[in-house]
């Protein structure tokens, strides 16, 4: 079991290409400034068998799949389950000849990572790591402040993401998805993009109720 938030094909904001997207449940380290706090408790109905999660990316990547990222809450905070998650889908991408990439985003120090978390990054092709700072904005590609740095970590992450390391975003890329009475905003806003997301649907008549950035 993975305690899990939310997934989304495609996502085309959290790295190259055409991507599955990953949000997993629960994280403590509440950053000042997170706008997914709806993924910070640990709700048991929260709760999803790894079979059932990995049978839809598998029907996802029949319309081609490019990468898969993994973001939440905090991924690492369930190590056994991430573990796993990774271990079935690199088990996947081999016996299907796959060339998918899998990118990670964790609000944890780089150097505790290596130290801790070995096996994890191992099955991992690049990873996005450190906390959010909301006091030190950025304009990097697929990142929330200036502290966090991308780095591969498999050959294939070298050759995928070599182009991406240093570079900015002139408009952050941006997705709004719509699943019944549900609104995501899947990327990396800025300061202020979600209030001014709010107030051109209030414009319009479409009032957000439970948003995620004041949850």
């Amino acid at each position: 079991m993975i305690y899990f938030n939310k997934a989304h094909y495609p996502v085309t904001t959290l790295g190259p290409g055409r991507r599955i997207g990953l949000w997993l449940q629960g994280c403590a380290l509440a950053c000042p400034g997170c706008v997914s706090r709806d993924t910070w408790g640990f709700e048991p109905d929260r709760a999803l068998p790894l079979p059932v999660l990995l049978a839809w990316c598998r029907e996802m990547a029949s319309a081609g799949l490019d990468g898969v990222t993994l973001s939440g809450g905090e991924p690492f905070e369930q190590p056994a389950a991430l573990l796993a998650l990774l271990e079935a889908l690199c088990d996947w991408r081999e016996a299907a000849g796959l060339n998918f990439d899998i990118l990670c985003y964790s609000g944890l120090p780089w150097r505790r990572l290596q130290r801790e978390f070995a096996a994890i990054l191992a099955r991992l092709d690049a990873i996005i790591p450190e906390p959010f700072q909301a006091r030190h904005p950025t304009r990097l590609l697929w990142r929330g402040s200036a502290n966090q740095p991308l780095i591969p970590l498999s050959p294939l992450g070298r050759e995928r993401y070599a182009p991406y390391l240093d570079r900015e975003a002139e408009r952050r890329p941006f997705q709004v998805a719509v699943d019944g009475e549900r609104v995501w905003a899947i990327g990396i806003p800025g300061a202020g993009d979600m209030d001014r997301l709010e107030q051109r649907c209030a414009e319009r008549g479409l009032r957000l109720g439970g948003v995620s950035w004041r949850a």
